[in-house]
């Protein structure tokens, strides 16, 4: 697939790192394509992805991953054009500056603002609720971490689903979008746990079947 991905920084490097081994045509959106930082992640693809601005690569793919600190999140939507039709994964966390909690709460999602500002766009919220550390060994003892998912449309879920199992996930379909509400909070326990629990990496949520 041809795949978007809209920041470099740690969850952005990450996934366009692993999408692009696995032979998907990977740009990194950014502000400016010649950045050091920028051409350091590109060297960890091997040189098989490459940087444009945001409207470049947004044009040119099917998928546009959304991998922005949430306070730039709005700024690269309307940076990326007319997303109609593409399938918007959204990566993103409300987060406030000091990590104390969300900046939306249960009633809405950063999702669903999302899906707001990309007008015409099958919004999916993924690859939130895990360290962007573990995008690449998903596995914890004899399991695999879910990847929960949730967005309208049965088609982008499926799609974002198959890239979530590619990296190893357990691709979890959480419903419609307004399942954000939810996923954004877990998201905020994984951190919690992460920083004051002092977990770092080493946990993960699985979704349990009997």
């Amino acid at each position: 697939m041809k795949i978007a991905v809209i920041g470099a920084g740690n969850v952005g490097g990450a996934l366009g790192k692993l999408w692009s081994a696995k032979a998907h045509e990977v740009t990194f959106g950014v502000r400016n394509p010649q950045d050091a930082k920028v051409q350091e992640v590109i060297k960890t693809t091997g040189g098989k992805a490459k940087a444009a601005s945001v409207k470049e690569a947004a044009a040119f793919s099917e998928v546009v991953v959304l991998a922005t600190p949430w306070p730039a999140t709005e700024e690269a939507v309307k940076a990326a054009g007319d997303l109609s039709g593409k399938i918007v994964i959204d990566c993103t966390n409300p987060l406030k500056p000091d990590l104390s909690g969300l900046a939306i709460g249960n009633d809405h999602s950063a999702g669903e603002e999302v899906a707001r500002w990309a007008k015409g766009a099958k919004v999916v919220k993924a690859f939130n609720t895990i360290g962007a550390a573990s995008f690449e060994n998903p596995r914890f003892g004899s399991e695999s971490a879910s990847m929960l998912i949730c967005g309208d449309h049965a088609d982008a879920n499926d799609a974002v689903a198959k890239l979530a199992a590619e990296l190893g996930f357990d691709a979890v379909d959480a419903g419609p979008l307004f399942a954000a509400r939810w996923l954004e909070p877990l998201a905020m326990l994984w951190i919690y746990m992460a920083l004051k629990k002092g977990l770092g990496n080493s946990h993960a949520f699985k979704l349990l079947r009997r």
